[in-house]
């Protein structure tokens, strides 16, 4: 949650370029976080959705005669913007995952277990293409982590909906310390000290996601902006948005190990550059060290 407007909720699907490292796309498999278009004005980010490697899993959804019986159109979508019922909280709010990321290939229905209940229905793109990360598997079902409120919440989806693909990348952000910090196959890369959420409005903790990348005109602290899967525990709503956590720059240095933000984590331009760099669905764990 930042000073910032997200992009409304019609019209969200991403300007697709291609990669802009070729050894992003050699080692990782992946291009870069997709941009809206409104981005490709200012000339400010390439993006695309992750790019081929091997596929894990497969096999039928086994939705079942319930999900068979279901008008997917009643059901209400999972976002950024929404908040849902019956949804099951992160049974490991702090665990990593072995990289892998969901992103379905058609409108798909999560439900609350393998063949359970419908809850809701994850659109192919929002703030860009949809990419989730998996945090358990079971036969033809995994397990996501949810972009809606309530934060922490996730789904099961059959993977016969899905593309999993895998990123080697995880971001973790710690509180106490205020640091960002960026690892690749478990190595860490790089580290920053940034800004976090002020005790009236804190970053909330827990293992989240790299939801999608955008730009906003109304503001001039950021040349893009990196809305994560996460809300605001203290603002249901700002700037006209839903109260999304994000990570931006700031332009001024006096901000960086404070705890003054509105629930964003302030980043130096040089860790935004680096984080652009990210595919979509890259596990972010936030926490209090």
């Amino acid at each position: 949650m930042a000073n910032h407007t997200l992009p409304p909720r019609t019209g969200r699907r991403a300007e697709r370029r291609g990669p802009s490292r070729s050894g992003l796309l050699l080692r990782a498999g992946f291009g870069v976080v997709a941009v809206l278009a409104i981005a490709l004005v200012v000339g400010l980010l390439v993006g695309g959705s992750p790019s081929p490697v091997a596929p894990r899993g497969g096999g039928s959804s086994g939705t079942g005669a319930v999900a068979a019986a279901l008008d997917p159109a009643s059901l209400q979508e999972s976002t950024t913007y929404t908040t849902l019922q019956a949804t099951v909280s992160d049974p490991a709010p702090q665990d990593t995952t072995d990289g892998r990321v969901a992103h379905p290939v058609r409108e798909a229905v999560v439900h609350d277990a393998p063949g359970g209940t419908p809850i809701a229905r994850m659109p192919v793109t929002q703030i860009g293409d949809t990419w989730l990360p998996v945090i358990a598997r079971q036969g033809a079902w995994v397990q996501v982590l949810l972009p809606s409120r309530p934060s922490s919440s996730t789904g099961w989806l059959p993977l016969a909906d899905l593309e999993v693909k895998t990123t080697p990348y995880r971001i973790a952000v710690h509180l106490g310390s205020r640091t960002l910090a960026l690892y690749e196959d478990g190595a860490k890369l790089a580290e920053w000290t940034v800004g976090v959420g002020k005790p009236e409005a804190p970053t909330p903790v827990g293992r989240t996601f790299l939801l999608g990348a955008f730009t906003d005109d109304q503001q001039r602290y950021s040349p893009v902006i990196l809305p994560l899967g996460t809300h605001s525990p203290t603002h249901d709503t700002f700037g006209g948005g839903p109260g999304t956590v994000a990570i931006h720059t700031w332009p001024t240095d006096d901000v960086f190990g404070t705890a003054t933000s509105d629930g964003c984590i302030r980043v130096p331009a040089d860790a935004l550059r680096r984080l652009t760099e990210v595919p979509l669905g890259t596990l972010v764990t936030i926490d209090e060290a």
